[in-house]
């Protein structure tokens, strides 16, 4: 025990004191001052451990090359790069989080939970540690999905045990490899399989085309060494092992990385792949690509970033809580239409049309965003459910591909967005258990809820591969009333689910109540951008104005375990702060407006031929006039 915690003070030490990773060097790193060539620089250079030394074929034990080390080499601030947006969630502020977005979702059928979490402290998500997730356990469960840094490097913990796993496992560092790896061997569904094997010290290298893996840090106990690593009393179990292919390495012990700046889109996939599991589109080969895509532009030149990897979304309002200075040029109206700050023209950006929308009235782009005509699927007369990298786990090995595998995502939802427009959104009913004290939600710990739990409900089957077990409302009294005996200092425990707060009155009769925190949690569509030929209105103004309009009147489908919730739907003007009385009088209006066209128009030529009548009739009686006055000569005296 003592050893091991020798070695890892030395090798924390050793990261901290390695000066090559620091952002406050007075000297700019050799790969972090351009000078200007739009050409993509050789990477063949020598692989660092993660104390920053030279990693050599011959070594005992080969250790798995460190990107914090090997990247950050005389070449790139690491701090600097680990400061941009796929890294920065635990340090970010509420003014540089900007709007909501995608969460991390944590499902468990076994208890009913289906919450979004985010450290950004995005309205509706909940920070991980308030569900009982520590940064160690967060890891294993998203850390497949993420691009290392950040909560992957966290090294504290209150739980010993865990500290200890950690030594043995190492930190999931920024796996740069994720993006700007070209060589087609590069594996990251690899990359999710050694964080499920605790192996994080070795997942980026496991990625590259030119090592192999095996063996797993999950099965080592506590006492494990890497550095020195005894003989194991099972034979069966295996250490984490890497091993590089010898050509790989030239005569210098240094190694060619395939390195892309301009990333493809299929390394964006990965992580971004939002895939329709419902209806006749749900297959690859009946899908359209993003109309950008299909024009020949790809994700990064839309979603630009400098070496802070500050990256671009791409959203209006953006350029208001961040510092890059491309937001609003590379927003929609950015792109298509121009900046008014821009002292030069710059709409059309990258060959952008320029929209004509040729007898839209002006209102329309006040109370709509682009996306809400443009993007994402057509609405229908429901919700359908969608998978999406991040929630599903998607592109790994051995992924559950059923459709009702949970959290269940249902899109598009045409709902307002806190802006004030209308938009298209991807949504999740949340359901979790938690206790209220002062009309304020506070989730339960999900170890606490599994010891709740009724055991009969706990070794049921799900409704189906990956669902829901259906819940009673006996299952959540019986839980409520076996957490009020746990949690009775903190509040009065409550279930939310499908848009309800559900609790014990004082009769342990179980009553539901509307609440803000059991509202649905949603985040707005980018993608996919469909043609204009392919937009909402194209086909006229009844495309949503009419009295069944499905912009309107759609149905969104409410997810929850509870039976009684069941095929429980809400229309969508729910999520609108529209009156669907209004809604409906004013497309009621638009049967007539043919008719009250042709009236106007009669009328206008009823109206003009009158007064053309009336001049013609008026300029006869001048002309007579006139030639009566010539006619006219006065008496003689």
């Amino acid at each position: 025990m003592i050893k091991r915690i020798l070695i890892f003070t030395v090798l924390t030490l050793g990261l901290i004191g390695t000066t090559n990773t620091s952002g406050d060097s007075a000297a700019p790193l050799l790969g972090d001052q351009s000078d200007g060539s739009r050409a993509i620089p050789v990477h063949l250079i020598p692989l660092l451990d993660d104390e920053g030394q030279e990693i050599a074929l011959d070594d005992d034990p080969l250790l798995p090359f460190s990107t914090r080390q090997t990247c950050a080499f005389k070449c790139h601030s690491y701090e600097t790069i680990t400061s941009g947006w796929h890294f920065n969630a635990l340090s970010a502020t509420p003014a540089l989080s900007g709007r909501p977005g995608q969460p991390w979702i944590f499902s468990d059928a076994d208890t009913g939970t289906q919450i979004p979490l985010s450290q950004r402290g995005w309205p509706g998500t909940y920070k991980p540690e308030q569900i009982g997730m520590t940064a160690w356990r967060f890891n294993q469960q998203f850390g497949g999905h993420s691009p290392g840094g950040g909560i992957g490097e966290v090294d504290e913990s209150d739980d010993t045990d865990e500290t200890m796993r950690m030594m043995v496992s190492g930190k999931l560092e920024a796996n740069c490899l994720s993006c700007h790896d070209a060589d087609p061997a590069h594996d990251q569904a690899e990359y999710q399989m050694q964080v499920v094997r605790q192996n994080f010290r070795w997942a980026a290298a496991a990625t590259s085309g030119f090592t192999s893996m095996r063996g797993s840090a999950s099965k080592m106990p506590d006492t494990y060494d890497f550095l020195m690593p005894d003989e194991l009393d099972d034979p069966k179990l295996i250490p984490p092992t890497v091993a590089y292919r010898n050509e790989a390495f030239d005569h210098k012990g240094s190694v060619f990385f395939n390195i892309k700046r301009k990333v493809d889109a299929e390394r964006c996939y990965y992580c971004h792949t939002t895939a329709n599991i419902q209806g006749a589109h749900s297959e690859k080969w009946t899908q359209d690509e993003d109309v950008h895509l299909a024009a020949g532009l790809t994700c990064v030149d839309c979603h630009r970033n400098g070496l802070n990897h500050n990256m671009v979304r791409g959203y209006e309002g953006e350029e208001e809580v961040s510092n890059n200075p491309m937001s609003a040029a590379l927003s929609c109206s950015g792109c298509h239409l121009g900046t008014d700050a821009s002292a030069t023209p710059s709409g059309g950006r990258l060959a952008a049309p320029k929209p004509r929308h040729t007898g839209i009235p002006a209102v329309h782009f006040k109370k709509l965003t682009c996306t809400a005509c443009h993007s994402g699927t057509w609405p229908g007369e429901a919700t359908h459910r969608v998978k999406t990298s991040l929630a599903h786990r998607l592109g790994e090995h051995q992924v559950n591909k059923s459709e009702h595998a949970l959290p269940h995502i249902a899109s598009p939802v045409m709902a307002r967005t806190d802006e004030g427009k209308i938009a298209p959104h991807h949504i999740i009913w949340p359901s979790y258990w938690g206790t209220l004290q002062d009309n304020s939600i506070s989730p339960i710990a999900i170890d606490a809820v599994k010891q709740a739990i009724p055991k009969a409900v706990a070794d049921a089957k799900p409704l189906n591969s990956g669902d829901w077990k259906s819940f009673s409302d006996e299952v959540v009294i019986e839980t409520l009333a076996a957490l009020a005996s746990i949690n009775s200092a903190s509040g009065r425990p409550v279930y939310i689910s499908g848009g309800n707060l559900y609790q014990l009155d004082d009769n342990n009769k179980l009553i539901s109540s509307k609440h803000d925190a059991a509202q649905p949690y949603m985040w707005q569509i980018g993608h996919n951008v469909r043609p204009a030929q392919q937009s909402l209105g194209v086909r006229g103004c009844q495309d949503c104005h009419s009295r069944d309009a499905n912009f309107f009147f759609g149905n969104v489908e409410i997810d929850s375990p509870l039976a009684s919730s069941a095929d429980a739907v809400i229309p969508v003007i729910a999520l609108q702060e529209l009156s669907p009385m209004y809604t409906k009088i004013f497309a009621f209006t638009f049967i007539f407006r043919p008719w009250f066209k042709v009236v106007v128009l009669t009328s206008a030529v009823i109206v003009a031929a009158v007064l053309l009548l009336f001049a013609f009739m008026g300029l006869n009686r001048l002309m007579i006039y006139l030639a009566d006055e010539q006619e006219w000569k006065p008496p003689l005296e």
